[in-house]
């Protein structure tokens, strides 16, 4: 079935086709009274006339999307259009919108065979008409329905590859929604990981560190078993805030130089407590975001060295720079061969690689130098659009 048959007679093109059946129908019956005059065949040619005219209008007023009522009514408007033309040939004209509405009714399988019908019927009747045999008289209208019918056919078979392509448009945009909503997903769960990783996470095993030293010590004589119970209980109170923040979507790190110096030292020396922090350069407000990462890597890079370096001294240096700020964190201890360091291990495989991806995501860059028995020097730079002094 065609798509202007499954919708019926709607439209422009619809009102076009009644309007032009009707002026026909009219001329027609001009022509036949000033051919034939009002003896005859007339008063027949009347009544088959209005009749036709009476059922092409109930036809065309059926509602547009009763398709079935419409094509029921359309035959009793074929046979009478027949029987007219037979009486009177000059009806034939009436042919030409009756072969959009057989198209656009019927399925292929019936509209065309139909349109082949009228346009012998019309040929036959033109050629009554003229009373002459000649070969235009009657394949013109033959052709003329052939080329109705071929020309609606591309037009529907065009209408059917455009709806075809509109569809695989309309697929290939909801399976990109699908996908940007898969990605924006999946960088929300690694976000929450590096934050929890770099907060949460890294308080709690810096609290049991201290509370695994003061067990080991705990019953010598002038043990600082006191003091690391102190540190690891004031880890977790800094751990539970930082949870805190993550249930109130991880509020970021306000800009500020004051407030940013506070937090990197804050973040350093939780973990290591005799760090050295300098700071090279002008100091500026920096961005919440850029703020909030460097004091995340700063926190990453420390818990590392307490946990996995061995070192005795570590420093953190942040140089501002003209157009960008850099972030350095060093230490002397063993080291180890980033080559070789998995993406997933116990060892601060995922510490180094969310520090590179919260770093990447700001435009910046990231480097880990190090080799065993060498130290570690972790480097992270953050571009500055703009610059408040």
């Amino acid at each position: 079935m065609n798509a202007d048959a499954e919708l019926g007679l709607r439209g422009p093109l619809a009102y076009a086709i009644h309007a032009s059946f009707f002026v026909l129908l009219s001329t027609s019956g001009v022509r036949y009274v000033t051919v034939h005059g009002t003896s005859g065949r007339f008063g027949v040619v009347l009544v088959l006339a209005g009749v036709l005219a009476v059922l092409y209008a109930v036809m065309a007023t059926v509602s547009s999307r009763d398709v079935v009522r419409q094509r029921l009514w359309m035959w009793p408007v074929l046979s009478t259009w027949a029987a007219l033309v037979w009486l009177a040939p000059s009806f034939a004209w009436c042919a030409f919108p009756v072969l959009f509405l057989c198209i656009r009714l019927y399925p292929s399988k019936i509209a065309y065979p139909l349109v082949g019908i009228l346009g012998v019927l019309a040929g036959i009747a033109f050629y009554r008409v003229t009373g002459r045999a000649e070969l235009v008289t009657l394949l013109g209208p033959l052709c003329t329905a052939a080329l109705v019918a071929a020309a609606y056919g591309q037009m529907e078979r065009d209408a059917r590859e455009r709806l075809r392509l509109l569809r695989q448009v309309a697929e290939a945009q909801s399976a990109l929604a699908d996908t940007e909503r898969a990605a924006g997903v999946a960088a929300e769960r690694e976000r929450l990981a590096r934050e929890i990783h770099d907060t949460v996470t890294q308080g709690l095993a810096s609290a049991l560190l201290r509370l695994a030293a003061a067990e080991q010590t705990w019953n010598t004589t002038g043990s600082p078993s006191r003091a690391d119970v102190d540190a690891a209980a004031e880890n977790i109170r800094t751990s539970l805030m930082q949870s805190r923040d993550l249930v109130h979507d991880l509020a970021p790190t306000k800009g500020g130089t004051g407030n940013f110096d506070a937090l990197v030292v804050s973040a350093a020396r939780q973990f290591v407590p005799a760090v050295r922090i300098r700071t090279v350069g002008e100091a500026v407000i920096l961005p919440s975001d850029v703020a909030h990462a460097i004091v995340r890597v700063v926190s990453s890079a420390s818990s590392n060295i307490a946990h996995h370096a061995r070192a005795d001294t570590a420093g953190v240096t942040i140089t501002y720079l003209d157009d960008s700020i850099s972030v350095d964190i060093f230490d002397d201890g063993v080291g180890f061969d980033p080559g070789k360091l998995a993406d997933h291990s116990r060892y601060g495989g995922y510490g180094l690689r969310a520090m590179r991806s919260r770093v990447a995501q700001l435009g910046g860059s990231f480097t880990v130098e190090s080799a065993p028995g060498d130290g570690t020097v972790v480097a992270a730079q953050f571009p500055l659009e703009r610059r408040i002094r």
